[in-house]
């Protein structure tokens, strides 16, 4: 079998756009979002527009990364130390360490086999944990009913937030992730679906907790050069009782992201041409499980999930090892230990033990793997032809 020469990590080169934009921003030395000449809109605020209009959002605050739109999502939303916050057991340590950063304290709801919160376990959490706020993971990609989930939190009197780092463009019904809830918070760290290094955006429809979020970014009095943000109405009893947690965007990153922006819907149908691919030739290997996808839902196939059931730990491990001296990098949701950008709930020792099975249960066979747009498709089909010549040996050697 000939080993597979591409790099897992490696991203598409900036446009020549977003390159010519940066450069222009560097010349003009004016880096931070607020040193503007006149009346002119900073990029950051061009940003937040053009970000805006795509998700079909009334606002967009644009900030440091990730994690922290998800902590300013969540003190917006008036979470407060020592609350309990609802989220996916299956999810990345920023979630939970978005929680924690408030002195919040996370509660963990277990997953489905298809790598979505558990509806069952969700609603018998809402009533034993007195939780008002639930921090949706749509972790790898993956949505849940949309229109269900609303619907039960409605129900119960919860807000919802959604952690939309990994479906940026995605749609449920036609409807854009992140516009369910109060809020969507959105990743462009290089590995997500935009990519400025580090960043993040925060969307929202609600004019107080957008004003609350602005402000809390660090606008000082300057919350009138946002390129959509609420009115001045919205700042006016917050503005002297909010702090500043000085988390913004600056104008590099923003012009950096402004081009790749009109590329996002092009680059999620090849994303997806990939996906399609290497899924379509691993659901046919025997004793591998993909996760269902729903007919409701528009994915981004930016990375691929698979679980090997019958799979034990020594057999898991042989399995990563097998690959990677193939040249395939697969991570193992399973594994004691942390590995890169990789972990579970067992690694995260800043929270209250907490005890899912069933989470465990399935991340104990669940494996995972990065679907980079500079892989041809020709490279995905080589993934695959690699992928079933390890999995193979491993079913000969379980057999023997």
């Amino acid at each position: 079998m000939d080993p597979f020469r591409g790099n897992f990590t490696q991203q598409e080169a900036m446009p020549e756009a977003a390159i010519d934009a940066a450069v222009e921003v560097m010349r003009s030395g004016r880096l931070h979002r607020y040193n503007t000449l006149g009346d002119e809109p900073s990029v950051v605020s061009q940003l937040e527009r053009a970000y805006a209009d795509y998700q079909g959002a009334q606002y967009c605050l644009a900030c440091a990364s990730g994690g922290y739109a998800m902590s300013l999502a969540l003190r917006a939303a008036g979470v407060a130390p020592g609350d309990r916050v609802l989220t996916n057991a299956f999810t990345l340590a920023p979630v939970p360490g978005a929680i924690a950063s408030i002195g919040a304290e996370p509660v963990l709801v277990e997953t489905t086999e298809d790598l979505v919160i558990d509806f069952d376990d969700l609603q018998r959490k809402i009533v034993s944990d007195d939780a008002k706020v639930l921090l949706l993971s749509n972790m790898r990609g993956h949505l849940c009913d949309m229109d269900a989930l609303v619907a039960l939190l409605e129900n119960s009197g919860v807000v919802l937030l959604e952690d939309c780092a990994h479906t940026m463009g995605a749609r449920w019904n036609g409807r854009r992730s992140g516009s369910f809830g109060l809020a969507g918070c959105f990743s462009t760290q290089t590995y997500k679906h935009l990519n400025s290094g580090e960043g993040g955006l925060l969307t929202s429809d609600d004019p107080t907790f957008m004003a609350r979020a602005i402000i809390l970014s660090g606008s000082y009095m300057l919350y009138g050069r946002h390129g959509a943000a609420p009115p001045k109405e919205a700042f006016e009893s917050i503005r002297l009782k909010t702090p500043n947690l000085s988390g913004r965007m600056d104008n590099l990153r923003a012009a950096v992201l402004l081009p790749q922006l009109e590329a996002l819907d092009d680059n999620i149908r090849r994303w997806n041409e990939r996906y399609d691919l290497i899924a379509g030739h691993l659901e046919s290997l025997p004793g591998l499980v993909l996760p269902r996808r729903y007919s409701k839902e528009l994915y981004v196939g930016s990375s691929i999930q698979f679980r090997l059931p019958w799979a034990g730990t020594k057999a898991s491990r042989d399995f990563v090892s097998a690959n990677r001296n193939l040249g395939v990098e697969l991570k193992w949701f399973g594994d004691d230990n942390p590995v890169a950008f990789t972990s579970n709930h067992h690694s995260w020792k800043y929270i209250t033990k907490q005890d899912v099975p069933g989470t465990d249960r399935i991340l104990a066979s669940l494996f995972d793997m990065r679907i980079p747009l500079t892989f041809t498709l020709e490279d995905c089909e080589h993934i695959t032809r690699i992928i079933a010549h390890t999995l193979a040996q491993l079913s000969m050697e379980g057999a023997a």
